[in-house]
């Protein structure tokens, strides 16, 4: 399955430190890490939430990664808001597993400053 992930410069800077092979474990507060199946929904959020943000420094980006099908089934497709904004619900415990599952590196696939996209 591939999943998207719509970040900020500081979590992208830490999959960076992880090798762009997975993604920080989360906060005491997020109990849920939740990547995206369509790639217009992570767009949307890069480009009208993270790149108009003071505290993203104005940018956002799109990731890119691939899990195999059959171990993504286990996992809760939740639908947020329209047919298009479907997220992969996945408990906070399980995220380092979830990561050994990552077929290949996280790419970045896109990159937004104050809304508009800027590279790739």
């Amino acid at each position: 399955m591939i999943l998207y992930r719509p970040v900020g410069p500081q979590e992208l800077a830490l999959i960076e430190e992880m090798g762009m092979t997975g993604f920080r474990p989360r906060l005491h507060d997020q109990p849920i890490f939740y990547p995206v199946v369509h790639i217009e929904y992570a767009e949307q959020i890069a480009r009208d939430w993270n790149s108009t943000r003071a505290d993203t420094g104005y940018r956002g980006f799109v990731t890119k990664f691939s899990v195999a099908d059959d171990y993504a089934a286990r996992f809760e497709k939740r639908t947020v808001g329209g047919r298009q904004h479907q997220e992969l619900w996945v408990p906070a415990a399980e995220l380092a597993e979830f990561n050994r599952h990552i077929v290949g590196k996280v790419e970045v696939i896109a990159e937004y400053e104050r809304g508009q996209r800027i590279a790739f």
